[in-house]
């Protein structure tokens, strides 16, 4: 029984050491990155298949440069500009040694008022165009 021991543990090393392995070869599928160039057809109309994008239909480019209006854009920059040099206002009269006098001030589109309360300084920015508001406090230091 030893002996038939030994003799099929021999076989099973013998037969453990002759296995074999080949090695593993990367093949892109994209034709773009070194695929086969006969799969270019089929990667296109898998794409296109799994498209749900649908494009607007009224003919504007909301992306297209000449798509606004170069009055409106002006503007735009203009109002952002005043609302630049009147925060920089802002900030220099609270911080430095004048006061900001309260009041209601409308600059374009933009209508603000400027009020003390209690802990500081509240501004309150209405947009007249869309009636949005903002409302920024300024605490006193």
């Amino acid at each position: 029984m030893k002996k038939l021991l030994i003799l099929f543990t021999g076989i099973l090393l013998l037969f453990s050491t002759q296995t074999k392995a080949q090695q593993l070869v990367y093949q892109p599928k994209n034709p773009a990155f070194g695929g086969n160039p006969y799969n270019y057809s089929w990667l296109l109309s898998s794409a296109q298949a799994q498209d749900t994008y649908k494009a607007p239909t009224d003919g504007t480019d909301p992306y297209s440069r000449y798509s606004s209006n170069p009055v409106d854009d002006f503007a735009e920059s203009l109002n952002r500009q005043i609302l630049s040099r009147l925060s920089r206002e802002l900030v220099t009269r609270q911080f430095g040694e004048n006061s900001l006098a309260e009041g209601s001030y409308i600059l374009g589109d933009y209508q603000i008022d400027i009020g003390n309360s209690d802990g500081g300084l509240d501004i309150t920015i209405v947009d007249n165009k869309t009636g949005a508001t903002t409302t920024v406090a300024v605490p006193y230091f």
